[in-house]
């Protein structure tokens, strides 16, 4: 089974400095296969025996934790919760010099309608949507500065996610079905 593994802030501000070789390495040694990981924000697809995600995140986090710093979070999505995610995205949402799109995944402890609510979204100058797993977040670059969805950088809403733009998640599941 096709597996995307989503490891929260490495390669951040010089901090979780983690090498892409050597993740692909770590999850190697798990027994996973067809490993390849994408741009060097901590995007993982691999190959597992069909499994639960939070065990497989469980079994990647404690292994992380002892080949590089202790701590780094991981999210786990089969490729099919990936392909449902990213076909409600609209075709339109993208990331590009005008528009910004970013795919917040929830931990558990967080996913719930409910946390939409708490990003103060501005239903005038931007869009979020809750699915399952993730908000989605939309907005005209010229509003980025007015919207509050920033600012919640720091809170333990904010530390229980993790962020791709979409862009990025198109193409991780691109290369999950191309494993598939």
């Amino acid at each position: 089974m096709i597996y995307i593994a989503l490891l929260r802030g490495v390669n951040v501000g010089g901090k979780g400095i983690v090498r892409m070789a050597d993740l692909k390495i770590c999850f190697e040694n798990l027994g996973f296969t067809r490993v390849k990981t994408y741009i060097n924000s901590g995007n993982v697809i691999f190959e597992a025996q069909p499994s639960d995600t939070s065990t497989l995140a469980r079994r990647i986090e404690e292994a992380l934790d002892v080949v590089f710093d202790p701590g780094i979070r991981v999210l786990v999505r089969t490729h099919e919760e990936l392909e449902r995610l990213a076909n409600a995205i609209p075709t339109k949402w993208v990331n590009d010099s005008t528009t910004k799109c970013d795919v917040m995944f929830l931990w558990p402890e967080i996913d719930k309608q409910g946390t939409l609510t708490a990003l103060l979204i501005n239903p005038d100058i931007e869009e979020g949507r809750y699915f399952p797993g993730a908000i989605i977040w939309y907005i005209d670059r010229s509003h980025v500065t007015k919207s509050r969805v920033p600012r919640i950088i720091g809170t333990k809403t904010y530390k229980q996610m993790t962020i791709r733009n979409v862009n990025t998640v198109r193409k991780l599941l691109a290369l999950a079905n191309e494993a598939n």
